[in-house]
């Protein structure tokens, strides 16, 4: 099926952010007195926005997490990202097909503005991606799994949902793609094939996700 949008997440789908803030997000919630392993992070907060943290912290302990909690976070990962950010293997290639023909595309990431423009600069991925391709949470105010960041996306780019396709990598991206009723289709590389089930095709490199949009 040929779409009239393709929908990308950004961490760990464009950019291979998900390693870099997983680890930097156990290390800073271990270090405030609430022990993460990197595995803990991956399973309870990938692909989550910045107020899920605050949410699951709070109900599990009882705590808030310091004001400056999301501040020193990003801080720290805008630091690693000019050390250590790459693009996804193969994006671009995809990028520039779907340009080549004609395809509409953005980005909805649960991330904030101010991360994604930073990912996308030191990847060189900002090229592919004006302003008015990039909608971040922050725009809706709840991230995922509602799907309320998706259809905000389809309808500021003119398109409705059933004509979308999410391309996402984790199991909250997935769920809010599918509640949007939109098509999904789940990046592997990552995450297990089976934490994505819920999408209707799954590919485990992005080399082929141009022949899937066919």
């Amino acid at each position: 099926m040929r779409y009239d949008l393709v929908i990308f997440d950004n961490d760990g789908v464009l950019v291979d952010s998900e390693p870099i803030s997983n680890r930097l997000l156990a290390a800073y919630l271990t270090e405030l007195g609430h022990p993460t392993s990197y595995e803990d992070s991956i399973r309870d907060y990938m692909g989550s926005a910045m107020h899920r943290i605050h949410e699951l912290i709070l109900e599990r302990t009882g705590q808030r997490l310091p004001v400056e909690f999301d501040e020193v976070f990003h801080r720290r990962v805008f630091a690693a990202f000019e050390r250590e950010l790459q693009p996804v293997p193969g994006v671009p290639g995809v990028l520039a097909k779907l340009a080549a023909d004609g395809v509409p595309y953005c980005v909805a990431s649960s991330g904030s503005h101010a991360r994604i423009r930073a990912g996308h600069r030191v990847t060189g991925l900002d090229r592919w991606f004006a302003e008015e391709r990039i909608f971040s949470s922050e725009d809706v105010g709840r991230g995922k799994p509602a799907p309320d960041l998706f259809l905000y996306a389809a309808e500021r780019m003119g398109v409705a949902p059933e004509r979308c396709v999410v391309v996402e990598d984790s199991p909250l991206g997935v769920q809010a793609a599918v509640a949007a009723g939109m098509d999904v289709y789940g990046f592997t590389a990552m995450t297990p094939a089976a934490k994505l089930a819920a999408a209707g095709q799954l590919f485990p490199a992005m080399d082929e996700l141009a022949d899937l949009l066919v």
